[in-house]
């Protein structure tokens, strides 16, 4: 770590501000938006948050847009003009003044992510929502990462860490988003100051759940895991799905939403479906648990899977430690990666690290994003 970054890491920002971060996720179900409390190193506060759905033609065009391929301009800039209402919308239903807002944290929708070609891509236009909105803000956040040859994800891992620092450790955050991804927070710290954290993504989430029963049903969910509980989990079949070489690779690493081939369970019924691929996902998820560096004393589990009685039970059953949703510990799972990218946003102001090397990968503790000034 350079000397910069350590001395910043060491020491306190001082007055906490309020920042409000923006999440559209792997999912493609909407916009996450939270208000956060915070100095950059410690959570003071957790504001209100709210989830808006996007309407069903835009997430048509937005799934277009995966890959790097359709309406991109269009779209971009309907995202953009969502996000923006997103925004007055929270503040105004949480009577909070806009100019309380230090920054919003805009994290966009990830089109495209290829970190071994070095190439990562968010749409969304930063510029034009901190005009719209009349306040600062900062976004690509994974560039820099992906640029020096990190993996360029997971992201939430620092703020994960620091809600976790009065709980007993270790502990592993799992996050249930079109794509799982996992955050290990050992008990000490590194030599810089920084918390001890390895991360990186498990394998498949909720996407392929996802996809299956809006092809088969026209559901968006399996709505609390009921087709994967009336189900059989076709064993070759999961086998075949458990093949892909991911599975092989060295941590860290990531994926696209996109990365999994479900062709294998074409054939099954609607419920050995689901079953098939929730228990997929629950097993991906307890491979990765066998390359982290101890067996965590609990998994707290945040995203929409945490919603889906047949996944977190099949987690319960392959995971050597408690599963239990964050709410557990009073934390808002619904909220908490816009809540990371509020925290991201306030450490990139501060030109503090976002990701480090045994969380994505880099050589060194890396920072990042892009301020746009809403007086520009």
């Amino acid at each position: 770590m350079n000397e910069t970054l350590k001395s910043k890491t060491a020491e306190s920002l001082g007055v906490p501000v309020w920042a409000l971060g923006l999440m559209s996720g792997t999912s493609l179900d909407g916009i996450d938006a939270a208000l956060l409390r915070c100095d950059g190193h410690r959570v003071h506060e957790m504001g209100p948050f709210r989830t808006w759905p996007y309407p069903d033609a835009f997430r048509q065009r937005l799934r277009q847009c995966l890959g790097g391929g359709g309406p991109i301009a269009e779209v971009e800039k309907e995202l953009t003009d969502h996000h923006a209402q997103a925004v007055r919308d929270l503040l105004a239903s949480a009577a909070f003044a806009p100019e309380k807002v230090d920054v919003i944290g805009f994290h966009g929708h990830t089109v495209l992510h290829e970190p071994d070609q070095r190439k990562t891509w968010q749409i969304g236009d930063g510029a034009a929502l901190a005009r719209a909105t009349g306040i600062d803000v900062v976004c690509d956040f994974r560039s820099n990462d992906v640029a020096s040859g990190g993996e360029g994800a997971p992201f939430a891992p620092l703020y994960h860490a620091a809600l976790a620092a009065d709980l007993p450790k270790p502990l592993a955050v799992l996050n249930l988003g079109g794509v799982s991804n996992v955050t290990y927070i050992a008990a000490s710290e590194t030599s810089g100051g920084l918390p001890d954290i390895t991360a990186f993504d498990c394998g498949p989430g909720n996407a392929l759940i996802d996809d299956w029963m809006e092809q088969h049903t026209g559901e968006r969910l399996d709505q609390n895991g009921q087709h994967a509980r009336q189900g059989q989990v076709q064993r070759a079949v999961l086998k075949q799905l458990l093949s892909n070489p991911y599975f092989t690779r060295p941590i860290p690493k990531s994926l696209d939403r996109d990365h999994f081939d479900s062709s294998p369970v074409a054939g099954l019924s609607l419920d050995d479906g689901a079953a098939t691929l929730t228990a997929f996902t629950a097993e991906a998820v307890a491979m990765a648990g066998q390359l982290l560096p101890e067996s965590p004393k609990q998994w707290l589990v945040t995203g929409g899977g945490r919603h889906n009685g047949a996944l977190m039970a099949a987690l319960a059953q392959r995971l050597a430690a408690p599963v239990q949703p964050v709410e557990a510990v009073g934390w808002h799972g619904d909220a908490l990666e816009a809540q990371a990218f509020a925290y991201l946003a306030v450490r990139s102001k501060a030109g503090l690290p976002l990701s480090l090397p045994k969380t994505t990968g880099v050589a060194q503790p890396m920072t990042g994003g892009c301020l746009f000034s809403a007086a520009a």
